[in-house]
C-alpha cells in the first residue's frame, strides 16, 4: 500500500483528469423541459495566499440547496420541491488572477441540527497547492435577517463573521473572496470549518 507523503498535496495536480467535473453554470439550460426556479445570481471572487498573491492553480467547488431549500441528494427528504434541472454542484479552476465565478440561484433555507433552520448559504470547498486536505467554508448573503439565527454562523465570533458574508456587487451579483491566511484584499483570513 502506498501512503501520502508530506509533499503530496491536493494541488496543482487536482486538474489532471478531473476537468470533466468542471461546471461554473449551475442553472444553464438545466434538463431539457425542466424549469429551475429562483433568483439567478452570480458569485465571483478571488483566491489568495497568505501574502495576498493570487492562487492561479486552485479549485473552488460549491454545493447548495435549490431555491426551495432542498439539496439534490437522497438523504434530503424534507417536503419541498426537488427540481431535476438543478443539481446544486459547481466546480471551477481559478484563473491566472486567482479568480473564480459561478452562475447559480440564491438558495433557500435548509433545516439544520436539532430542527434549527439555517440561513440561505452555499457550501464551499477550496483545493490548492500546499493544502493537504480541502478547506471548507460557507457563503452567506448580506441583508438576510435569518443570518442572525443561523446555528453555524452564530458560532463564529462576531468580528470574524464578515469573512463568510458575500458583498453585494450589483443587482444579482455577489463578491466573495477567499483569503487562505492572514489579511488580504481588505479582509481577514476566511473562516474555515473542520468537517
Amino acid at each position: 500500500m502506498l501512503y501520502a507523503t508530506p509533499w503530496q498535496t491536493v494541488g496543482p495536480y487536482l486538474h489532471i483528469g478531473l476537468t470533466w467535473l468542471n461546471t461554473d453554470d449551475l442553472v444553464g439550460e438545466g434538463v431539457v423541459g425542466q424549469h429551475v426556479s429562483g433568483q439567478r445570481i452570480t458569485i465571483e471572487g478571488v483566491l489568495v495566499d497568505a501574502n495576498g498573491a493570487p492562487i492561479s492553480d486552485g479549485m473552488i467547488e460549491i454545493w447548495q440547496a435549490n431555491a426551495h431549500g432542498r439539496y439534490h441528494h437522497p438523504e434530503d427528504t424534507h417536503d419541498v420541491p426537488l427540481e431535476a434541472g438543478f443539481r446544486g454542484f459547481g466546480r471551477t479552476p481559478t484563473n491566472g488572477d486567482g479568480g473564480f465565478r459561478f452562475r447559480t440561484i440564491k438558495p433557500g433555507r435548509v433545516p439544520g441540527a436539532e430542527g434549527k433552520w439555517q440561513a440561505p448559504h452555499v457550501v464551499v470547498s477550496v483545493f490548492a497547492r500546499g493544502i493537504l486536505k480541502r478547506l471548507a467554508t460557507r457563503i452567506y448573503f448580506p441583508d438576510e435577517t435569518s443570518n442572525a439565527e443561523d446555528p453555524v454562523l452564530t458560532q463564529v465570533p462576531a468580528a470574524r463573521r464578515q469573512t463568510l458574508i458575500a458583498k453585494k456587487a450589483g443587482a444579482d451579483m455577489y463578491r466573495f473572496n477567499v483569503v487562505i491566511r492572514g489579511e488580504a484584499l481588505g479582509q481577514d483570513e476566511t473562516v474555515f470549518f473542520d468537517i
